[in-house]
């Protein structure tokens, strides 16, 4: 065995800088803006702005569409470290990817030409249109509708919790095109522009969490769509949009070890300065335990959403059970970890004159989007039944 082998244990130096490189945009550019973004459910403009300026708007978009071609690791880094200051601004390169993965995996050339340059450039967002109402984990069961009509489609429904809605100028949407056809092999996925006649979004939600990030319902009033937006085969939608959770899956449990790591940072750094009976209550053995915990819990979480991710950009055929668990198990993480942080700081947590608050709202989005942890754990059964 030579050192060389445990290489593999060890984020690269490239990986490295760019940790720090977007550290120091978090905190100069999005952190000074966190609070008043959650307090005032505004969008974080000003996180964008400084996103788009760094490249770090969407850095997944491969080179040769004017993309910076991050890997599936670094695009997790650049996510958990927004995501460490902001979970809100953390779900523009988030979304970004889930939203343009479909194209990325199944489009044709021109439709990839057409789009994904203007988001590399970081002119639009990318939204990504599955749940309904009625069908949140069953997808297979959306009552969204595409009928032909010449070289066109007609599209006719709405699509619920939509992320960066109205935001976005561009949508990734997926409907069923054949009613009769078998369940699962007759959803097909298109591209939806903003200013498509007849497309309309709902209220903003009024949420528990995230709230710097709009979320929508899309509206399709017989929405024509040129048939030259159709992402993938027709009938093959629900299986791109599957493949594409695999992946994107991963980037849910990174913006979770992010909440966590901030969550975590704050906690220890308030125990070190918060006296009682005469001394620091860091120096208490019952605290001690309690961060010990906290860093042990974050760190496992880490290394699974790393190796999902190294996974992810390798396509291993084992993706849907690692990107299952390393976003189930981050993600749940993230929850503890904020509500033993919250606690570490008693009534101050409570306020929201510190962050913790905001953060321990904020983890709870990641145990439910992009399928919920009981979901995660069907996904990782079948698997494991299957082998």
């Amino acid at each position: 065995m030579t050192s060389t082998d445990f290489d593999l244990f060890r984020t690269s130096e490239d990986h490295e800088a760019l940790r720090e490189a977007v550290r120091a945009v978090a905190e100069d550019k999005i952190a000074p803006f966190a609070a008043a973004v959650d307090e005032e459910a505004r969008y974080p403009q000003e996180a964008h702005d400084a996103l788009v300026a760094s490249d770090f708007f969407a850095p997944h978009v491969p080179e040769e569409y004017d993309g910076v071609g991050a890997d599936a690791l670094a695009t997790c880094i650049v996510i958990e470290e927004v995501a460490r200051v902001c979970a809100s601004s953390s779900l523009i390169p988030a979304v970004n990817k889930l939203g343009s993965l479909p194209l990325i995996l199944a489009a044709n050339e021109d439709v990839k030409r057409r789009y994904l340059p203007p988001l590399a450039h970081g002119e639009t967002t990318f939204s990504y249109g599955l749940s309904e109402r009625e069908a949140g984990s069953d997808t297979a069961s959306m009552k969204c509708r595409a009928r032909q009509d010449g070289d066109d489609w007609v599209l006719n429904g709405q699509k619920s919790w939509i992320t960066n809605a109205g935001v976005s100028e561009f949508y990734t949407v997926l409907a069923v095109t054949d009613p009769d056809g078998p369940r699962g092999n007759n959803v097909t996925a298109f591209v939806l522009e903003k200013s498509d006649e007849g497309f309309t979004f709902g209220e903003k939600e009024r949420k528990l969490g995230i709230k710097g990030s709009p979320t929508r319902e899309l509206h399709f009033d017989n929405v024509r769509i040129p048939g030259d937006r159709v992402v993938g085969g027709v009938g093959e939608g629900l299986k791109i949009a599957l493949r594409t959770l695999d992946h994107t899956r991963v980037t849910i449990g990174a913006q979770a070890i992010g909440i966590a790591q901030g969550a975590l940072d704050q906690a220890v750094a308030y125990v070190k300065e918060r006296k009682q009976f005469g001394k620091r209550i860091a120096d208490f053995q019952g605290i001690q335990f309690m961060l010990a915990d906290m860093a042990m819990e974050v760190e496992a979480a880490r290394q699974m959403v790393y190796v999902a991710a190294a996974k992810s950009e390798r396509g291993d055929k084992d993706l849907s059970f690692f990107g299952a668990a390393a976003k189930c198990y981050a993600s749940d993480v993230a929850m503890k970890v904020t509500t033993d942080a919250v606690q570490l700081l008693g009534g101050a947590g409570y306020t929201k004159d510190f962050p913790l608050e905001r953060m321990m709202r904020d983890a709870k989005i990641t145990q439910i989007y992009e399928g919920t942890n009981q979901v995660q754990r069907i996904v990782m059964a079948r698997q494991l039944l299957r082998g």
